[in-house]
């Protein structure tokens, strides 16, 4: 599944990671490392896209930045590596690979990107859409389960809070494509569990695994978008 053939961009290893659960706060991915300017870039908003494989690694198609997370931070002794592979069952692909731990209260790796490219704003207004749709796949010895799709937005104070939806994946049947509805994500933590769902001011996206000793986990991402019904 990973392959040393085929690997484009390089990876980012994720054993010394921040390992709170959603990362920091995050701000808005500057133009330092970028190949073009971010005037370039169409928001993601506008397009409905935010990322279809196509930039150099680690930026997304809207030209934020992917990054891992693990639960290393609060003691957790999971681990993973982010890498974009060129060819995966036929699709360019993020790759999340590594294990997940529920050892001393830990148990998720995750990759996440912010969604606005502007640092004065830092979010976008998801609102003209019904929810959230992504291209995946897994490959695992043991990953066959539930992953999760968290949302942040200004309710999310602190670290560990954000609108969270599930989904299910079967490990080895090929590429599956899941909508995730507004409707769907729930709150959790500090803010979201008092403050209804709100998404016009979407300020990060992130796949991730969690809650579930999984040892050898390989979660494939080949498209992430908004959709409308």
């Amino acid at each position: 599944f990973l392959r040393k053939v085929g690997r484009v961009g390089g990876k980012k290893d994720l054993v010394n990671a921040v390992g709170s659960d959603e990362g920091p706060a995050g701000k808005a991915s500057g133009p330092s490392l970028m190949t073009k300017a971010p005037a370039a870039f169409k928001s993601c908003v506008d397009s409905g896209t935010i990322d279809d494989m196509s930039e150099n690694f680690p930026f997304t198609s809207c030209g934020t930045t992917w990054r891992g997370f693990t639960d290393q931070v609060m003691g957790g002794v999971s681990y993973g590596r982010l890498e974009r592979e060129a060819v995966v069952e036929g699709r360019t692909a993020n790759v999340l690979h590594g294990k997940v731990s529920l050892y001393n209260n830990g148990g998720f790796v995750q990759m996440a990107t912010d969604l606005s490219l502007d640092p004065f704003v830092g979010s976008v207004d998801a609102s003209a859409y019904d929810g959230i749709e992504l291209d995946v796949l897994c490959q695992g010895k043991d990953d066959t389960g539930s992953f999760n799709v968290h949302l942040r937005n200004p309710a999310c104070a602190r670290q560990n809070s954000s609108y969270r939806s599930s989904f299910e994946i079967e490990s080895g049947t090929g590429w599956k494509t899941v909508r995730l509805p507004w409707k769907s994500f729930k709150g959790f933590g500090p803010g979201p569990e008092s403050t209804p769902f709100e998404v016009t001011e979407l300020r990060r996206v992130g796949i991730v695994a969690i809650g579930r000793k999984i040892e050898d986990l390989n979660l494939a991402l080949a498209g992430l978008r908004f959709y409308s019904d």
